[in-house]
């Protein structure tokens, strides 16, 4: 799938998307966040062929989320570290992890995590930054922003934006 074409689409969902909306590259971000950053142990850990693992951290590289970095010279080996884009990506992968723990985790979530600062087990949620209150569907309104504009891939949704009344 050509992944290059979701970068003209006037929509950040769907320029997202186009970098990391493939199974892959999700499950490389997610053991780079839990401190997996060598190719081989990525590898081992996944289980995925060489060539798809590969293409998927020169993707991430060029799409500015992840740096490679040699440790050895003979044979040259790298490691991957996230970038502050990168790890801009966090509370996306672990929204993803809480929905799957939620409706495809039979046997309960393969992992818990603890928020550091008071120690306690946490389910991630997105919340407003203004007033903390959660953000939901039925809690939010969509105005139009100053790079929306009617295109494909967002011709519907900007004729609705563009019908909302700005408060």
């Amino acid at each position: 799938m050509d992944r290059d074409r979701f970068a003209g689409i006037a929509c950040s969902v769907a320029r997202a998307a186009g970098v990391v909306g493939d199974p892959w590259a999700l499950l490389v971000l997610r053991d780079l966040f839990l401190g997996l950053t060598r190719y081989d142990e990525l590898r081992r850990d996944l289980g995925v062929a060489t060539n798809v693992l590969a293409d998927r951290l020169d993707r991430l590289v060029a799409a500015g989320l992840v740096t490679r970095e040699a440790y050895q010279e003979a044979p040259v080996r790298h490691e991957y570290r996230l970038t502050d884009a990168g790890r801009d990506l966090y509370g996306v992968v672990v929204a993803l992890m809480a929905w799957g723990d939620r409706h495809l985790a039979p046997d309960g979530p393969p992992m818990r995590l603890i928020h550091d600062d008071c120690g306690h087990p946490t389910v991630p949620t997105v919340t407003c930054d203004q007033c903390g209150g959660v953000l939901t569907d039925a809690t939010v309104s969509v105005r139009p922003g100053p790079g929306g504009r009617n295109a494909p891939g967002t011709a519907v949704v900007a004729e609705r934006l563009a019908g909302s009344v700005a408060p």
